[in-house]
C-alpha cells in the first residue's frame, strides 16, 4: 500500500486529468457550457469527498479495517473518475 501522499497526489492527479478535459470540451463545444461546467463541478466534489474519506481513517489500531478502507477509497477514486470520463464523453457525441 502506498503512502497517504502518494493516494492524495493521485486524487488529485486524476481530478486534474477531468478538469483538464472538461476546458478542452469548452473550449471546442461552448455550446455544451453547463453540461460540462456540471462534469466539473461533481469532479471537485468527488475530490473533496476521496480527501475526507483519506482524512478520516477508521481505528488505527486495527491494520486491516485501514487497509480495507484505503482500498475502498483507491477502488471507489478509479470508478468515479472513470464515471466522470464516461459523462463527458457522452456530452461530446
Amino acid at each position: 500500500m502506498a503512502n497517504l501522499r502518494t493516494l492524495k497526489k493521485d486524487i488529485d492527479y486524476l481530478v486534474e486529468e477531468v478538469l483538464t478535459d472538461s476546458y478542452l470540451t469548452l473550449h471546442f463545444h461552448p455550446e455544451k457550457r453547463e453540461q460540462v461546467v456540471a462534469v466539473m463541478r461533481k469532479a471537485v466534489d468527488v475530490r473533496n469527498d476521496l480527501f475526507a474519506a483519506v482524512n478520516n481513517p477508521p481505528e488505527k489500531n486495527n491494520r486491516s479495517l485501514v487497509k480495507k478502507h484505503y482500498n475502498h477509497i483507491r477502488r471507489d477514486m478509479f470508478t468515479k473518475v472513470d464515471g466522470l470520463f464516461g459523462e463527458l464523453s457522452t456530452i461530446v457525441k
